[in-house]
């Protein structure tokens, strides 16, 4: 039977786990103990930080491990492709690592490659910024993802606070400074297997705008009429190849502007998490995407994405009593999209990242008119 370690535990790595098993895989799972839900469905469990990359490499060697992965996770991303390579497992290069967990490398590359990408510099700890940037301005770590520390910033008096709150979020205490975008968000999902790539699915976000952009919702396949679909192909593959991403999921943000012009924000090499990589395009399109990665893990090709499959599918997060009245007319109205209601419990908490968010729940729509009529409860009465 092949060993498969998944590294993180969290609900996000969940469905990765349950389809490992459902599978006929042994799922070894590795994570801090607090949180890892995953940990109840494992065949073993092992609580480790995800960051103890030689102790997480001696386990795979013990249990002769047949293949790493790890679904949502940046900081995963780093120890699944450190023991991929010392054990000859299917997984990126270490440079690939590098540049796609760490944002200003990642900036860079794409400099490098000529991929369209906003301007930037970098501030590390104790430095002062030096440097002619004009807000609206997006300050941001350099190594952390779901809208931690990310602030916009529209007035040079507010740039010192919003330093102040990227870095405190930071691992290394380096921060990224960027010129603003203007325009609508989307995400690309994809799949690559050694060195060739499928696009899934063009996903649509929406976010709480300025100044912390979180996100409120995801809706696959993107809807707005400026989407060109093979230019957006076009520009993710060459950032895909400019990160030297050959293989597993891939989730691309990018931002297109009034003009029509594609900016990449950055690529984690995994699957969007949110839900989007582990629920929407199988809700959308069909494809098993998490039985797709596993497949890569393993070395063997995935399956190639059927097109006459098509629904709408998104994800709604709760941020406030309105959106838990949205949902209750949604349970009135459309009670036949409803796929999935997350635990959803609302409090005085702060939502200052994506990790704050009071709950979810998951929406599958098979035709246009019907979608448009479930949008004007979400985003009309908002």
């Amino acid at each position: 039977m092949k060993k498969i370690v998944v590294i993180g535990a969290n609900e996000f790595q969940l469905p990765l786990v349950e389809k490992i098993n459902e599978l006929g895989y042994e799922s070894h799972v590795i994570a801090w103990a607090e949180g890892a839900v995953a940990k109840e469905i494992a065949y073993e469990f092992y609580p480790i930080s995800i960051t103890e990359k030689e102790k997480i490499l001696e386990i795979c060697k013990e249990i002769n491990a047949d293949a790493v992965l790890t679904a949502g996770s940046d900081l995963a991303v780093n120890t699944v492709n450190y023991v991929a390579n010392r054990m000859d497992l299917i997984g990126n290069s270490e440079e690939c690592t590098l540049v796609s967990t760490n944002k200003y490398r990642m900036r860079k590359k794409f400099e490098e490659c000529n991929v369209p990408s906003p301007k930037f510099i970098k501030l590390s700890e104790h430095e002062k910024l030096a440097y002619d940037f004009k807000p609206p301005i997006i300050i941001k770590p350099t190594d952390r993802s779901g809208s931690r520390g990310i602030t916009k910033v529209e007035q040079i008096e507010k740039l010192d606070s919003a330093i102040k709150r990227a870095r405190e979020e930071s691992f290394d205490k380096e921060i990224l400074i960027e010129e603003y975008i203007d325009g609508n968000e989307y995400s690309i999902e994809t799949i690559s297997f050694q060195g060739e790539h499928q696009l899934l699915n063009i996903t649509q976000k929406f976010t709480t705008g300025s100044p912390h952009f979180i996100e409120t919702m995801h809706l696959q396949p993107a809807i707005n009429q400026e989407v060109d679909k093979e230019e957006i192909k076009r520009i993710t593959f060459k950032a895909l190849d400019a990160l030297d991403i050959k293989f597993g999921a891939a989730h691309t943000e990018l931002k297109i502007n009034k003009e029509g012009a594609i900016k990449v924000i950055e690529i984690g090499s995994r699957m969007g998490g949110d839900y989007i990589g582990s629920h929407l395009v199988q809700l959308s399109t069909g494809y098993d995407f998490l039985k797709a990665i596993i497949d890569v893990s393993l070395g063997n090709e995935p399956e190639k994405l059927n097109t006459q499959k098509n629904n709408f599918a998104l994800v709604k997060f709760i941020f406030s009593d309105l959106d838990k009245k949205q949902l209750n007319k949604i349970q009135e109205e459309y009670k036949e999209c409803i796929y999935e209601i997350g635990k959803i419990e609302i409090t005085n908490q702060a939502i200052k990242s994506s990790t704050d968010r009071y709950g979810h729940y998951l929406l599958q729509i098979n035709n246009e008119i019907l979608l448009n009529e479930v949008l004007k409860v979400l985003i009309n009465e908002n």
